[in-house]
């Protein structure tokens, strides 16, 4: 990696993802991305100046290299989000370079690329959740498959958990008697842990599953497993979902982690405070758990519009009545 930087720099690219992945704990996709973000970067500067990114060469960066940069990128049909996850790799690195003293991140700091339009999750209705479940309980194959999926799904919707942290379980987790399981504690990103209460519910399936399983399931092992014993990949559980929204009739928006954005909108209209939701998702900031209530005051307002008499009869009113009214006739001046 960094073979058109020359032996300093790639030492400074190298120590800065290992900061990241130490200090910042960063998880190592993402850690994996801005170092393949970076790299494609200076090897776009290699071509443009017709020579090797070097220290010196880098000095001399100008807003207009950013531009040309950023222009081939569009050129290429990279996404939008794709490029600000790469401008901000470079953004981090030259952060990085101006604290270590090696130069200067003026020219970096001069671009600005508009940020992603944050969509609001789409949650599924709770009736939608429990045919997934249900579906997921039916394999195809093995029954154990059946209960494993289940399982899983029990613990996005009925804890809230991430894909990747429901899958990252150790059976040591739920304890020798996982039917009697109230709460777990997950790492959820940037190591930062909580504790999550498990419903009655959810401690079944996941004890079923566990007696099931053909396959040993030492503490410190994965929990859930493969047809062939290796450790569950997200991949599976996404084309399970896949399959089971089609069977269902569901939009395609019915994804694993819909499942935990359903989880968070369910608790919302039952009137969990929010901050409360915040902790039990692990978001960092209470801006993040905010969208929610977007989400839930947008499907209150329909129910209130669908349901409430007065917003009938105001319905009723508004289609028999002008919706702007005549303009008033302005009176002769005495």
């Amino acid at each position: 990696m960094f073979a058109t930087l020359d032996a300093e720099l790639a030492a400074l690219a190298r120590a800065w993802l290992e900061r990241l992945s130490t200090e910042r704990r960063f998880s190592p996709r993402t850690v994996r991305a801005y170092g393949c973000d970076l790299e494609a970067f200076f090897a776009f500067l290699s071509r443009h100046w017709g020579g090797p990114a070097d220290r010196a060469a880098l000095s001399r960066l100008a807003p207009r290299d950013l531009r040309a940069w950023l222009a081939e990128r569009q050129r290429r049909g990279y996404a939008r989000s794709s490029t600000v996850r790469a401008m901000a790799a470079v953004r981090g690195f030259f952060r990085f370079l101006e604290h270590q003293r090696v130069l200067s991140g003026a020219a970096v700091r001069a671009i600005r690329v508009g940020g992603l339009r944050r969509h609001l999750p789409r949650a599924l209705a709770p009736e939608e959740a429990e045919a997934l479940l249900e579906a997921a309980a039916r394999p195809e194959r093995e029954p154990w498959v059946g209960l494993r999926d289940r399982a899983v799904l029990a613990l996005l919707w009925g804890a809230g958990l991430r894909i990747g942290e429901a899958l990252a379980l150790a059976r040591g987790a739920l304890g020798p008697d996982p039917a009697a399981l109230r709460a777990l504690r997950i790492r959820g990103k940037a190591g930062r842990e909580r504790v999550v209460p498990v419903l009655p519910e959810v401690a079944e399936a996941l004890a079923a599953y566990v007696a099931a399983c053909p396959w040993p399931l030492p503490p410190e092992g994965p929990l859930f497993r493969g047809v062939r014993g290796g450790a569950l990949q997200p991949a599976l559980v996404q084309g399970l979902l896949r399959r089971l929204r089609v069977a269902l009739g569901l939009p395609e928006t019915a994804t694993p982690h819909a499942l935990r954005h359903s989880f968070a909108t369910h608790l919302l209209s039952a009137g969990a405070d929010l901050r409360a939701i915040q902790e039990l998702l692990g978001h960092r900031s209470l801006s993040t758990t905010q969208r929610y209530t977007a989400v839930d005051a947008g499907r209150l307002l329909a129910l209130h519009r669908t349901f409430h008499p007065r917003a009938r009869e105001s319905a009723t009113h508004a289609r028999d009545c002008p919706a702007v009214p005549p303009p008033l006739r302005a009176r002769p001046k005495d």
